[in-house]
């Protein structure tokens, strides 16, 4: 037989230099990549995606797929699986042109007519963020040019599976937007198979190699159908740590006539591949991986004895040995596929491995899972950096190493506390109130060697620093303790003073660029928020409310629990917190109740409110076109908390007064609420007399305690200092917002300006930019098309985060990640538990709900949400109970659920995807355990 030194077009090699993803697919470009780097690929060759299109176009299939597909259940497997049916039943149908018969016949030549794999390649497949692992079909051992042609032809239906359809829409791919390539290989008989990931997919850790193989070709273990063996290496010392040995039960290997046959037996005795080759192995990961600079998913086979032919020769770099190999004498390790392991959660850029670091995600103490816009994450860091200034130090953005962002969220470096004598033993306690998956995870990393605590002797420079913050911090906790409501009353006024000077600041003289630099000199400002009021002035009131919550109530409760035997006590200083007054929080949830009461009075305004959805109502409210009363109502309303919103710490994140869509949507739902007694004025009143009973039961039984008196006396004082005081915990967080939401609304304002003169495409593009990005833009006086093309990029990379379902609580340098809320007891693992943070049980519904915007609670349905921040507590005025991913006894959302008497679990792992909307559940706020009663 004559084979063909070159191949016909539209044929290319695996090396060419022509391929792109938009020619040969994510599988063949990395193939491509590998390829021309000397890997030792199986040789074979790739079949364009033009030419899927022009089998497409040939057989009219376009109104075929596009009708298949409208109207189309995402969420029924059924309707997946059917619409795929039809779709892939037209494609085996169809017939490929005769030039490209002629080229496959001949290219089946240029491979010496050998048996060949015949793999898809899609364009949205093995890309950095998105992997469609599996999406595709693969077809091992095809033999003969008809057999190719079927096989080329099924690999193209395969862009129609169900999990591709599915796959495709959950991710937001426009399905017209995705072309299939088809790579042609010849096959490689392999002795064993597998995978291997160049970092642990299931801890993130970068420095270790797992590898799973099993006997024969590898389809038995890529389609779950064995129990492979499973190697893990520590590629920093070149050792196999861990050996596990798997049945092996089932082998597929090839037929001589084409196809494959599979065979069950038992081969756990037999390891699959010797020790040699999974320390090569492991060396070839690292090679690829550097190749791609991102650690990779990698499908390999090995054959122990030399292939009759040299089937990777064409794929050889000129002058250069195959890489991957041991040589064509012994054993022969191929490469048959690479891709990003899309699974492993980012690392900050640059950040090393060593020394260890650990970082706790922001979103577990402030209950924000979405991503933050780039503005925004500069902005927090300039705002928690500027606290520096109390003890003595002028960190800035650009040598700060207090926050880090990964995923587009922010990270705080924690490790010194854990290294600390005192942090190492302490820490994981406090952080239980904060989060309990936390303090689950730094129980365990305070065992890490390289966690140890070393010899700290701090200087006396530091000492007097230190000093200079806490002395007057503990005489100002003193003294408010002392006078609770004169020194509340000071401290909201001089918020007040604050915020009305800096708005004052914000003067519009109608030139462009001077107009900005006022407004973004009011961003760089932002620093002095902490360490001028918010700290100095806030923080001791927090303190003050905490320090009788923590040190009085919460200690005697559990005195009274153990002496009386009655569990009851335990969680009795809890129900003392129940409507508590002064919150800022709580005062506009029931402001928003008062609003709905005056819509209410209005039939016109009761009658829109009916009729129209919320998207309505608040395009009607922005043009002023709502009913007088009910207009003047919202905007009442607005004036006093429109710069509230979804994650309103990101200062890139929509304000309340600009799309209230939110707020009339929770107006909707308390106008439906007709008894009396579940008006949410009623309830925080039946809250806050319910805490004076308990505190009143709670200092009965004191009063029976060993020096019970002075206990008495000591309880009133908790209790009257942490009712008058513990209500301002949100005030600091409450001012920060304000002065964010004017510096917002200054940068919207250019924003808008820099639009109307074709700057910009958007108001909100300058919150897609970095505080140095705007510090060029506010010193050359222009917005280059190289920082409009950032704004672009950006926004899309946002628009990717904002699909990712699990967020780590913890994040190690070398990648390790802890995303487990509170664990089950060890005798029900299948038990969903959390942290109690507000007791009581309750009986209703499941609603999941991810954003509270566009989102209708009925009185009753118990909330289920990653996490809560203000935005959210409308919501609970209707809702009958809460659960959440994130959060410990003293996040946001147990506090407010605390004060409005409804049962709370935080802390509970996967609860979004654990329970189901619909689901009726039983909810313990007292013991942190779920019950599902029904399904419906």
């Amino acid at each position: 037989m004559v084979i063909p030194t070159s191949l016909p077009y539209p044929l290319l090699p695996l090396n060419s230099p022509e391929t792109s993803l938009e020619t040969v697919g994510g599988k063949g470009l990395n193939l491509s990549k590998l390829a021309r780097a000397g890997f030792h690929v199986p040789d074979g060759f790739f079949i364009p995606t033009s030419c899927y299109q022009d089998f497409v176009e040939h057989n009219h299939l376009s109104a075929k797929i596009k009708d298949s597909l409208r109207d189309l259940n995402l969420d029924s497997p059924e309707d997946l699986t059917a619409a795929s049916d039809k779709i892939r039943t037209q494609f085996a149908r169809g017939s490929i042109s005769p030039d490209l018969a002629a080229a496959l016949e001949i290219g089946l030549r240029w491979l010496s007519a050998q048996p060949v794999a015949v793999r898809s390649s899609a364009t949205a497949e093995d890309l950095p963020d998105l992997s469609f692992a599996g999406q595709q079909d693969t077809y091992l051992n095809v033999i003969g040019d008809e057999s190719l042609q079927k096989a080329v032809i099924d690999c193209w239906s395969s862009l129609w599976t169900a999990r591709a359809i599915g796959y495709r829409a959950r991710n937001s791919i426009p399905h017209e937007d995705v072309a299939l390539s088809v790579v042609v290989q010849r096959m490689v008989q392999s002795e064993a198979s597998g995978v291997l990931f160049t970092a642990n997919p299931l801890t993130g850790k970068r420095a270790e190699t797992v590898i799973d193989a099993t006997l024969g070709l590898g389809e038995a273990l890529v389609s779950g159908q064995v129990e492979p063996d499973h190697y893990e290496v520590d590629t920093s010392k070149a050792d196999i740590t861990h050996k596990f040995q798997g049945s092996k039960s089932v082998i597929i290997t090839g037929k001589a006539e084409g196809g494959v046959v599979t065979q069950e037996t038992d081969l756990s005795s037999q390891q699959a591949i010797p020790d040699e080759v999974i320390l090569e192995l492991a060396k070839i990961g690292l090679e690829i991986e550097s190749l791609y600079e991102f650690p990779q998913d990698i499908e390999w086979a090995w054959v122990s004895s030399p292939h009759p032919h040299p089937i990777s020769s064409r794929s050889t770099p000129a002058g250069g040995r195959e890489r991957g190999s041991r040589g064509e004498e012994g054993n022969q390790i191929f490469i048959l596929q690479s891709r990003p392991i899309t699974s492993l959660f980012p690392l900050p850029d640059g950040m090393n491995p060593d020394p260890l670091k650990v970082l706790v995600g922001f979103h577990a103490v402030q209950g924000i899972v979405d991503p933050f816009t780039p503005l925004g994450q500069d902005t927090m860091k300039l705002v928690l950096t500027g606290a520096g200034r109390l003890f003595g130090m002028e960190p800035n953005l650009e040598n700060q190493t207090a926050f880090y962002s990964a995923a587009e969220r922010l990270w705080m470096h924690v490790t010194s506390i854990l290294r600390h004598p005192i942090g190492n033993k302490v820490a994981p306690s406090i952080i239980q109130a904060i989060d309990p998956g936390i303090s689950q995870a730094f129980r365990e990393l305070v065992q890490n060697p390289s966690l140890a605590p070393g010899k700290f002797k701090p200087s006396l420079n530091t000492i007097w620093r230190f000093a200079k913050f806490f002395i007057p911090l503990i005489l100002q906790v003193l003294k408010t303790m002392r006078n609770p409501d004169r020194e509340r009353q000071k401290v909201i006024q001089l918020f007040d003073i604050q915020v009305a000077k800096t708005q004052a600041r914000q003067i519009t003289t109608g030139n462009l660029w001077d107009d900005f630099s006022r407004r973004f000199g009011l961003l760089l400002e932002a620093k002095d928020i902490f360490p001028d009021l918010a700290i100095p002035k806030g923080v001791p009131l927090v303190v003050a409310g905490m320090a009788p919550f923590f040190g009085i109530l919460e200690r005697i409760s559990n005195q009274v629990a153990e002496i009386t035997g009655d569990d009851r006590y335990k969680t009795i200083h809890l129900e003392i917190a129940r409507g508590l007054p002064h919150n800022v929080t709580t005062e506009m949830d029931l402001d928003l109740w008062e609003t709905a009461q005056k819509i209410k009075a209005n039939p016109s305004g009761t009658l829109i409110f009916e009729t129209s959805s919320a998207r309505d109502l608040a395009a009607s409210f922005l043009a002023g076109t709502l009913p007088n009363s009910t207009q003047g109502a919202v905007t009442e309303f607005l004036d006093q908390y429109g710069m509230r919103g979804l994650g309103e710490i990101d200062i890139g994140r929509p304000r309340w007064r600009e799309d209230p869509t939110h707020i009339l949507q929770v107006l909707q739902s308390y106008l439906q609420i007709e008894d009396p007694q579940q008006a949410p004025d009623v309830v925080f009143a039946r809250g806050a007399e319910a805490a004076q009973q308990a505190a009143e039961q709670l200092e009965s039984e004191v009063r029976k305690l060993r020096f019970g008196r002075v206990k008495t006396h000591m309880l009133r004082f908790g209790v009257s200092r942490y009712r008058a005081i513990a209500g301002m915990r949100e005030a600091p967080k409450f001012f920060a917002i304000r002065m964010m939401d004017i510096i917002r609304q200054g940068l919207l304002q250019s924003g808008d300006d820099f639009v109307k003169t074709g700057l910009l495409a958007n108001p909100d593009d300058l919150f897609f930019l970095t505080i140095r990005d705007l510090t060029q833009i506010a010193k050359q006086r222009e917005i280059p098309l190289e920082t409009q093309n950032k704004i672009a990029a950006r926004r899309a990379l946002r628009k990717r985060e904002m699909l990712r379902k699990q967020i780590p609580r913890v994040l190690l340098s070398d990648g390790t990640a802890f995303y487990a809320g509170v664990a089950a007891p060890e005798d029900d693992r299948q038990a969903i538990v959390g942290d109690p943070v507000s007791p009581g049980v309750v009986e209703g519904i499941v609603k999941i709900v991810f954003d509270p915007h566009g989102t209708k609670l009925e009185p009753g349905e118990i909330l289920v949400c990653p996490g809560t921040d203000p935005a959210w507590t409308p919501l609970f005025l209707a809702a009958g109970g809460l659960v959440m991913e994130v959060g410990g006894m003293m996040t946001h959302g147990s506090v407010v659920a605390r004060e409005y008497g409804i049962p709370a679990v935080v802390g509970v792992h996967q609860a979004t995807i654990r329970l189901k909307t619909g689901q009726r559940i039983r909810l313990d706020g007292s013991k942190g355990v779920i019950s599902v009663i029904s399904e419906q």
